[in-house]
């Protein structure tokens, strides 16, 4: 299970992407069509076969001038609406992500819609919450979701929203999707954080996913506010392992899970030497 989990994130970068370069740092992987929509702003990037550079020539100031963190964003701004303009994007969210270089420093904010066509890194939480009888409560997605509709997930699973910190993002996530105050978190722990590339519809999926842990108070009863998820409820450990064999799962929330099982100790069928192939370093 674990060897096809991995071969779904673990997708290579399509060979017909261009390397994103903004003011000369690597940020991300450019879909192919991406290029043509963007003739409007053509001032600020330059195109060669390989890369797309925004504001190249500001790569030759940054060691003088600092980063121009300001510039980034509003170029972002403008390239956001133009991809929504031309109906590339799937939605306007009106929330920003932090735009991250390979090297995970933060150089600017972008419209959350616009990150996978450019490819852009993103971070996530996701909250594997368990019943005080070691039932794990799960979610199903919204039919309309853009990704994954209709499938389960965990209880609560988000993007990290620019200049958060992933502990905020947890709780203002766990209200959104299961109606949880920060209060219900108290016993929460990580348990580990993956990386997940892929190809999706929009472009390319690049994430970092961290993994918290928690049990709910016996009395608790997750309610989603958002409209979100569809269902929510607690399934036994047995049933959860079912799901996850048949794919019922988000991918995410798989390899989410199998962390969450192993640090409690639960056998799932895959070996914890095999695991260390999917957790980054904590």
């Amino acid at each position: 299970m674990l060897d096809f989990l991995l071969d779904r994130a673990r997708v290579p970068v399509p060979s017909t992407s261009l390397e994103l370069r903004i003011a000369g740092r690597a940020c991300g992987w450019v879909a192919a069509d991406v290029p043509a929509l963007l003739t409007d702003l053509s001032a600020d990037f330059a195109l060669d076969p390989t890369t797309l550079h925004f504001l190249p020539s500001q790569a030759q100031l940054v060691g003088a001038l600092g980063w121009p963190t300001a510039t980034v964003s509003a170029l972002m701004e403008r390239v956001a609406k133009t991809l929504y303009a031309a109906g590339r994007l799937t939605g306007w969210r009106n929330e920003l992500l932090d735009v991250v270089d390979d090297k995970g420093e933060v150089r600017g904010v972008i419209e959350r819609a616009a990150v996978r066509p450019l490819g852009i890194a993103t971070h996530a939480v996701h909250l594997d919450a368990w019943t005080p009888d070691g039932d794990l409560w799960i979610a199903q997605r919204a039919l309309t979701k853009n990704t994954d509709p209709g499938m389960w997930d965990t209880l609560v699973g988000g993007l990290i929203s620019a200049g958060e910190t992933p502990e905020f993002a947890l709780e203002r996530e766990s209200w959104e999707e299961a109606g949880l105050h920060a209060s219900a978190l108290a016993n929460s722990h990580r348990v580990g954080q993956f990386r997940v590339e892929r190809v999706l519809p929009e472009g390319y999926q690049v994430e970092i996913v961290t993994v918290v842990d928690c049990v709910l108070d016996k009395d608790a009863q997750p309610e989603n506010q958002d409209g979100e998820v569809i269902a929510i409820r607690a399934a036994p450990v047995k049933e959860v392992l079912g799901l996850l064999a048949d794919g019922a799962f988000t991918l995410e929330a798989s390899l989410s899970l199998l962390l969450s099982l192993d640090a409690r100790g639960i056998q799932t069928g895959v070996e914890r030497d095999a695991l260390r192939r999917l957790a980054l370093p904590r």
